[in-house]
């Protein structure tokens, strides 16, 4: 499966920004949808997961209440809608697909197979 990012950009603190990640070259409804997102200097860290059917997701710690994913079946597309942005959030982030086996949602990034090319966000203080 092949998957493209897009949506970043450079935003204020406090401000939103919805990333998309749209999926094609596959059957979008086997794979779990993660996005994650790597700082400069930085590991590729988890952001949240989404199961194939979009009712189990699962978020880290410092998004959660401030970052939605959802997906839609119909487009083939992944969101990440993101609000209240930090300055500590400024990374690329990337989107991600694995083969769906049930619950629990991985967070370990090498446990996805598929990855989008990354779409910059930055949040200027």
């Amino acid at each position: 499966v092949q998957l493209q990012a897009s949506g970043g950009g450079l935003v204020q603190t406090g401000g939103s920004l919805r990333l998309s990640c749209a999926a094609s070259g596959g059957t979008f409804s086997r794979y779990t949808m993660g996005w994650f997102r790597q700082a400069p200097g930085k590991e590729r860290e988890f952001v949240v997961a989404i199961s194939r059917s979009g009712s189990s997701t699962y978020y880290e710690d410092s998004v959660k209440g401030r970052f939605t994913i959802s997906r839609d079946s119909a487009k083939n597309t992944v969101y990440l809608q993101m609000n209240s942005l930090k300055p500590e959030d400024t990374a690329v982030y990337y989107c991600a697909a694995r083969p769906s086996y049930g619950l629990p949602l991985r967070t370990d990034r090498y446990e996805y197979d598929y990855w989008g090319q990354g779409t910059q966000v930055t949040v200027s203080s």
